[in-house]
């Protein structure tokens, strides 16, 4: 094992911390690390660790937005809260740094629900959108640990 595999390795990992915060585009980090990697070694094992970390971050990309959406469906909660319930995140995010972003997205999910659907059924919807929202990030990491192993593999293999 080489320097540049150490740092590879420190960088998918800096890609797992991007799943779970916002502002770093976590699988897209370990994907493109990864590549300067199987560039570097040039073998046959670097080539095929890509196009399995490559199929992986498609896969879990695809999934995140799967799944989530068919709970929300099913709970009644549209797209357009979820959207302006994440914008609120964002925002969130920096006027409260580390806690800004949970806050903005429950406290929105929850207005817009309470305006459309009435008291009774604004905390059943939140929970929901809150279930769905880490359903994906989980999906994801999941996505970015596989990445991470199959990545230490294949760096030991070459």
């Amino acid at each position: 094992m080489e320097i540049h595999d150490v740092l590879v390795g420190v960088a998918v990992v800096i890609g797992l911390i991007g799943i779970v915060v916002v502002f770093l585009p976590g699988l897209v980090l370990q994907v493109a690390a990864v590549a300067l990697w199987a560039f570097e070694e040039s073998t046959a094992v670097a080539w095929v660790v890509l196009g399995v970390v490559i199929t992986l971050a498609l896969t879990a990309t695809a999934l995140k937005y799967v799944f989530p959406h068919r709970t929300l469906r099913g709970e009644g909660v549209p797209g357009w809260v979820i959207f302006l319930a994440l914008l609120a995140a964002i925002v969130g995010l920096f006027a409260i740094p580390i806690v800004g972003a949970p806050i903005g997205f429950v406290v929105t999910v929850y207005v817009f629900e309470r305006v459309r659907r009435g008291p009774a059924q604004a905390w059943p919807s939140t929970k929901s959108a809150v279930k769905a929202i880490l359903t994906s990030i989980g999906i994801e990491l999941a996505g970015g640990f596989l990445i991470l192993i199959v990545f230490i593999a294949g760096a030991f293999l070459t």
